[in-house]
């Protein structure tokens, strides 16, 4: 089956050109292909612009274990609508995913269900080095240096010390100091108040556990990804790569800081939680000059009643996966940044620093993982008609410019203009730790270049 997608603007990882595009058996066969070249089905796209697929390397799908929040199929949905073509997901399912055995069984229920492309960390322990090392089929390690569910949580600085040093897939951490979290709950009285969230998770946790990691990821030359940066002062870490280290944004920190705790109350309760409107801008900052290379969801729904609970028994976390395109393209529309570093930030950058084979490009050979975007679409995000199961967001009543209207995964159409094909399957992806990651290759698509003094 070969399908051209013919009229649309193609963001191609030389900037834009209004190509037609040549898709077979799942794969990009050619970028502006002779009009004399065959074709099964052709995809008229005039006026819209086509970009990859987006990767996002960091969701949580609550699958097995919590799904009445959500489960690989509605999740994929919501993913499918939003133009996420690929997922990581982490570790902190019910069981979790701390061993090989668990990872395949994760792997082989995602076979089943997900209508886009799939991958899993494994989770870091006190007590599972040996799991660690001998671990494949995977983006990499989970770590939370900060507060988690059961075994989850690693403090302790000599099996942090080991992990670093004795295992060899890139490690990824969750950067909130457990000491600091506890000192300033136990200040607070455990806090009474959602914007009380805010104060025990505070700017020093994250910094000290940032500061910490990045210190293990160097002495040990161990590639090192930055989860959920939400401080400015955090930035600041991030200026000496050494080849070595990444980072990456969460629409939430990027949107929403403290001020939104009055209108939205747990619906922005976050870890790391939410911070100041001058985080905002440090963040924003930093991902313009290359400091932080990407942006991902942290997708980590919970039903309302249990979000609706007063603090502190209300869960941390938001469902965003069906809207974070939207919100960057809105912030394209708003001039705020350029198609290219959304496509960079969303789509390139993640698929370099897990070495994903043949995503997050627009090129000959790559899969044809791909979204057809309509800039001038006006939406108004509803609760109503989430695809989430948790069905609702904290950006309900927003109106957004700029939205996926077709989705493909692996050449195939999984949504189109409202409508799923459930019949679609994604891939597990793969991985191929060998190419070393994102600072193997010249960076691309940014407004600026970072100065990594």
């Amino acid at each position: 089956m070969r399908t051209r997608i013919s009229g649309a603007t193609c963001v191609l990882p030389s900037g834009q050109a209004r190509v037609d595009l040549l898709i077979e058996n799942g794969k990009i066969l050619g970028i502006d292909p002779p009009q004399t070249a065959s074709a099964d089905e052709v995809i008229r796209a005039d006026d819209l612009m086509l970009i990859p697929g987006v990767v996002d390397d960091q969701v949580h799908f609550r699958d097995p274990g919590l799904t009445h929040k959500e489960d690989l199929r509605t999740a994929t949905r919501a993913c499918a609508k939003g133009g996420v073509t690929s997922f990581l997901e982490m570790p902190n399912t019910k069981p979790a995913t701390i061993t090989q055995a668990k990872l395949e069984e994760k792997l082989a229920l995602a076979s089943e269900k997900c209508l886009v492309n799939y991958g899993f960390y494994i989770g870091a322990t006190p007590h599972n080095l040996d799991e660690l090392k001998r671990a494949t089929r995977t983006p990499g390690i989970k770590i939370f240096i900060g507060s988690s569910t059961g075994d989850l949580l690693v403090d302790n600085q000599d099996a942090l010390e080991r992990i670093f040093a004795e295992t060899t897939l890139p490690i990824c951490s969750h950067c909130e100091d457990e000491a600091t979290v506890r000192a300033n709950s136990l200040r607070l009285g455990g806090g009474t108040t959602y914007e009380d969230h805010s104060r025990i998770r505070d700017e020093a946790a994250a910094v000290i556990a940032t500061r910490r990691a990045l210190d293990l990821a160097i002495r040990h030359r161990h590639r090192f990804h930055v989860l959920h940066v939400s401080t400015a002062a955090e930035t600041e870490l991030l200026r000496a790569p050494q080849g070595l280290i990444t980072a990456e944004v969460c629409p939430h920190h990027l949107f929403f800081n403290i001020d939104d705790y009055e209108r939205l109350g747990s619906l922005v309760q976050m870890n790391p939680s939410i911070k100041t409107s001058a985080d905002n801008e440090g963040l924003w900052k930093a991902l313009k000059d290359g400091r932080i290379q990407v942006i991902a969801t942290d997708h980590a729904p919970h039903t309302l009643e249990e979000k609706q609970q007063p603090y502190p028994q209300s869960p941390s976390g938001l469902p965003a996966v069906e809207n974070s395109l939207a919100l960057m393209l809105d912030s394209v529309n708003a001039g705020i940044c350029s198609l290219e570093s959304v496509v960079h930030w969303m789509c390139d950058a993640p698929a370099r620093v897990w070495d994903l084979v043949g995503k997050g490009r627009i090129a000959e050979g790559y899969d044809a993982d791909l979204v057809l975007v309509d800039l001038h679409k006006k939406q108004t995000v509803r609760n109503e008609n989430q695809q989430t199961k948790c069905g609702w967001s904290p950006w309900n009543g927003v109106t957004l410019q700029g939205w996926a209207v077709r989705t493909f995964v692996n050449g195939q159409t999984v949504f189109h203009e409202g409508q799923f094909d459930e019949t679609v399957r994604g891939q597990e992806i793969q991985f191929d730790h060998a190419r070393g990651g994102y600072w193997a290759e010249k960076p691309s698509g940014l407004e600026t270049s970072a100065s990594h003094s």
